[in-house]
């Protein structure tokens, strides 16, 4: 006969757990001998081992029980229910580890591939990270919002960094962001290109967004996004302003109504 020590170890199992399963009634109180202690038989350990080895696959304890009862039919349909349950957790546990391990990979946690080879290419236009953390962000609110559309804008937005005057715009702001207070002459000079820019846009109708244009919220995201990513925001904002633009995502001119 076995102390509850010793069928625990037997078992594979701690004391507290065998106490546990008397206390909910998974495993009969065995009788106690003249001293007043419990005693286990052989029938005991062999219980416990199946209550082991079905908690240890996953079955819930208020169902073990049920199953250590049932007869053949009844066990084989638990089991086949058991084991879709398994499957399904590992399913979820392979989606999480396949994330996890993006996250060495900094962008493409949340991103699409291409969305993050564009942000690549910025890197290599020697956009500072200070900057690319921005730019990232507005990309997860932008593909988030918009995840279909997204695919299609990218072609588009590598064809603009074919073009020196968005390269210099990139690296004077990235400047601007990396400077100790505000430098007047690179915001100067920030907003003078992004002003020619809207102009150019603007000519050849490529500022009108279409039906994601009227999407008031998002557009207002993400421009405080990019209000919120430096204090000198605010300066850059009002020269643009005295330009007669304003807006981050979606510029627009002072002199016509918002559309």
């Amino acid at each position: 006969m076995l102390t509850i020590g010793q069928l625990a170890a037997y078992a594979g199992v701690t004391v507290r757990a065998v106490r546990h399963y008397h206390q909910i009634g998974l495993l009969p109180e065995p009788e106690r001998d003249a001293s007043g202690y419990r005693t286990y038989g052989a029938p005991a350990v062999v219980s416990l081992i199946k209550i082991r080895t079905l908690a240890d696959a996953g079955v819930p304890l208020t169902q073990i029980a049920r199953i250590l009862e049932a007869d053949e039919a009844t066990l084989a349909e638990a089991v086949d229910q058991i084991d879709k349950r398994l499957r399904d957790e590992i399913e979820r546990l392979q989606t999480s580890r396949k994330r996890i391990r993006q996250l060495s990979a900094g962008d493409s946690l949340v991103l699409p591939p291409e969305v993050v080879a564009y942000l690549n290419r910025l890197r290599q236009i020697g956009t500072s990270e200070r900057m690319m953390a921005g730019e990232r962000d507005g990309w997860i609110l932008i593909a988030a919002r918009w995840p279909d559309q997204v695919l299609q804008w990218i072609p588009s937005k590598l064809a603009q960094l074919e073009d020196p005057r968005v390269v210099r715009l990139y690296r004077v702001l990235s400047q601007l962001m990396e400077a100790e207070g505000i430098d007047d002459r690179l915001a100067n000079e920030a907003a003078d290109i992004m002003v020619e820019l809207a102009e150019q846009a603007e000519a050849a109708g490529e500022l009108d967004f279409g039906g994601e244009g009227h999407d008031e919220m998002s557009f207002a995201l993400l421009d405080d996004l990019a209000d919120a990513a430096d204090k000198r925001a605010e300066r850059l904002r009002d020269l643009m302003r005295e330009r007669g633009w304003d807006g981050w995502t979606r510029m627009q001119r002072l002199d016509k109504p918002p559309r």
